[in-house]
């Protein structure tokens, strides 16, 4: 007696890329998403699990002697290893990329098995990683550089020189958005920057379901 065939494999969900340079106000646009039904995969909430594994943490620890104190990650010490420095920076993502990678097609395969048709892929660096390619849509999230430089000064103590540095780093902002399907202006208030989601979503064809 033969065996019944397995089931079919429900296809992937379609992919819709999320980024904004920093200060933009992507983590906005990420809880007002999530506010709305879609299921938000956070690349850098990924890193940090990632980060927090033995096997991890024992390849960083062997790549960059002392940056794993009592058996966590120093953040701070690791990113001023290889902040400026493309060899180590290389080096590094080699380690937490792949498995980075991996937790995100686990979590698509969720979203597969439970019917949804779209998931978004929160991604700070989608553009210079090159993973707009594999996207179905990007949406940026942008606001005038004075205005991301002052957001992010006042949240977090970084000097202005600290920010523009940090953002002269990532790929200029007019490619980013000649590049993305679809730009949000993050200059205004949240409500003008939920209208332009909303008519974003649509445009997509995603109609908002506020939960």
């Amino acid at each position: 007696m033969t065996s019944p065939p397995p089931p079919p494999r429900r296809p992937l969900p379609r992919r819709l890329g999320l980024t904004g340079s920093i200060g933009a106000g992507k983590s906005t646009v990420a809880a007002l998403l999530r506010a709305r039904g879609l299921t938000v995969l956070d690349a850098d909430e990924q890193a940090r699990l990632v980060t927090a594994e033995p096997g991890t943490l024992a390849e960083l620890e062997a790549a960059f002697p002392g940056v794993v104190r009592a058996g966590a990650l120093d953040r701070a010490a690791l990113a001023a290893r290889v902040f400026g420095d493309a060899a180590q920076l290389a080096r590094l993502n080699a380690i937490t990329h792949p498995r980075v990678r991996a937790r995100m097609v686990a979590l698509e395969a969720g979203a597969a098995a439970r019917g949804e048709a779209w998931v978004v892929q929160d991604v700070p660096l989608l553009f210079e990683g090159g993973l707009d390619k594999s996207m179905d849509a990007v949406l940026l999230v942008d606001a005038p550089l004075e205005t991301r430089v002052a957001r992010v000064v006042a949240r977090s103590g970084l000097t202005p020189g600290d920010v523009l540095a940090r953002d002269a780093r990532q790929l200029p902002a007019p490619e980013k958005r000649r590049r993305a399907t679809l730009t949000l202006d993050n200059s205004g208030d949240l409500a003008a920057l939920e209208r332009q989601l909303d008519a974003a979503l649509r445009h997509l064809g995603l109609s908002p379901r506020p939960a």
